[in-house]
């Protein structure tokens, strides 16, 4: 099947009602992976009854187990069950050995599903996801949620495993999932989900982009699908949903069965009384602004008053939130330069927005680090014209020193060696000589950080710290000339 635009569309795994019983005691379940999810996991089959055992690539991480659980390898004799962490690949040898046993293999957030949908009171599940906004649109979710009194908990891919929460009783989940925890989520059926956006990212993971949406459209198979319908991909997963009742979001005024902008103002035209335009806030006052925070808010209404949450609740959740740490966070001010923090820009797409909100103000520009399969190629070439300068780090820096040596030849480019003593250091130096008086110096790396740094937001207080040591004011702004820069 394919859309008007051409796209071949792949359709979802058909949903499978959870058992009714307990679905896991008494059975042997290997959990793979030792991470946050993984030991949550284990924790919570041990309670359940479950004879776990945990395995891990590095078996360092096997140490401290939870009681009840055991250290083993690979798929022990009588496995009936496997528990995967989100970032063990399709091609990983358990899951080729898994699958010629015929052992199930199923990740964390499935679990959870499964053992919420046997207990006697199944909490509502109210799924974010999409390549970009997730951890925004959950925590205003939460928020919202929160302001109406509902008991809520944010879980997921935001931090707090889905399967703690549903142990620890939470009447309604505010659930993050990532493309790859929703791959091994087949009977999934959320209350309600949202798509944000698709672009391209996980590809090495997926193996294409028809893969990756397959599996964000996992989130639309329940009873209320929601879809960005500004983003073509998450508009061709909405027509293409299950859900007996879809919804779309736009920046524009929204017509019927739509949430939207009305006059500056958000609106709802699906959840009241019909032909009811509902008001939920003033633009003005969701934070971060800008089209993407605007999306992000919409999104989260839209779940919030699939669930039943009043238009008060909506705004005073909304008019009250602040986006966490690494999020086109200002954290410096030096010699009329500022610095933002946008860290959590880890693809080409939240790159482009995060460019895109500096509302014209010139930009030294860092960026780099793992690409894993995205092209930064109409990235560079949409926005190096509001390019002052850039600075690559990473191991993929070549992708884009490359790029930027074909969209804007006489941009002045430094390429920051991954062996450089503190490459963020050195970075937001160079930076700061490369920028002028009322320039932005934006980390929006558009890249993953894991190949120099822990995790984005690792990278992110590397580029504050960085900015905190500059001098007060950076000598001789601009001194950096585009035949001193190496590319």
């Amino acid at each position: 099947m394919a859309d008007g635009l051409g796209r071949r569309l792949v359709a979802p795994t058909p949903v499978v009602p959870p058992p009714a019983e307990d679905p896991v005691r008494g059975r042997r379940v290997v959990v793979a992976g030792a991470g946050i999810s993984g030991l949550a996991a284990a924790e919570v089959l041990v309670a359940h009854g479950a004879d776990v055992v945990v395995t891990d690539d590095v078996p360092a991480r096997l140490a401290d187990l939870p009681a009840g659980a055991r250290a083993g390898e690979g798929l022990p004799e009588g496995t009936e069950l496997v528990v995967s962490s989100p970032g063990l690949r399709p091609d990983h040898p358990l899951v080729d050995a898994a699958a010629a046993r015929g052992i199930e293999l199923i990740g964390e957030p499935e679990l959870a599903w499964r053992l919420g949908a046997a207990s006697a009171s199944p909490p509502s599940w109210l799924v974010v996801t999409g390549t970009n906004g997730k951890t925004t649109t959950t925590s205003m979710l939460a928020a919202i949620l929160a302001a109406g009194g509902h008991d809520s908990v944010a879980c997921g891919n935001i931090g707090l495993p889905v399967v703690s929460a549903v142990a620890a009783g939470h009447r309604v989940l505010a659930v993050e999932l990532s493309s790859f925890q929703l791959y091994r989520s087949p009977s999934l059926r959320p209350d309600a989900g949202v798509v944000l956006n698709v672009a391209e990212d996980h590809l090495d993971w997926h193996g294409g982009m028809d893969a990756y949406a397959a599996a964000k459209a996992r989130a639309l198979t329940g009873r209320v699908a929601v879809g960005c319908v500004d983003d073509a991909w998450s508009a061709t997963l909405l027509s293409a949903a299950p859900a007996p009742l879809r919804v779309a979001v736009t920046l524009g005024e929204p017509g019927p069965g739509e949430l939207g902008i009305v006059d500056g103002v958000l609106v709802d035209r699906v959840f009241g009384t019909p032909g009811e335009t509902v008001e939920l806030v003033a633009a003005g006052v969701v934070t971060p602004g800008g089209a993407p925070g605007l999306t992000d808010a919409l999104a989260a209404a839209a779940l919030a008053r699939a669930h039943g949450v009043t238009a008060e609740a909506v705004a005073a959740g909304l008019g009250g939130f602040t986006p966490g740490p690494h999020r086109c966070e200002t954290v410096g001010t030096v010699g009329e330069v500022t610095f933002v923090d946008d860290s959590k820009a880890t693809n080409p797409h939240a790159a482009d927005a995060s460019l895109a909100a500096q509302q014209g103000r010139p930009v030294v520009w860092v960026a780099g680090g793992l690409f894993k399969g995205a092209s930064v190629e109409e990235l560079v070439a949409r926005r190096a014209p509001g390019l002052r300068a850039a600075v690559i780090i990473g191991t993929d820096r070549s992708e884009i020193v490359a790029a930027l040596a074909r969209h804007a030849p006489d941009l002045p480019v430094v390429e920051v060696e991954s062996g450089d003593d503190e490459p963020m250091t050195t970075a937001v130096r160079r930076a700061a000589d490369l920028a002028r008086p009322g320039d932005v110096v934006l980390l929006a790396p558009a890249a993953a950080s894991m190949d120099q740094f822990r995790d984005y937001a690792h990278r992110g207080r590397a580029f504050a710290e960085a900015v905190a040591a500059l001098p007060p004011a950076p000598s001789s702004p601009g001194r950096e000339a585009a035949t001193e820069a190496s590319r």
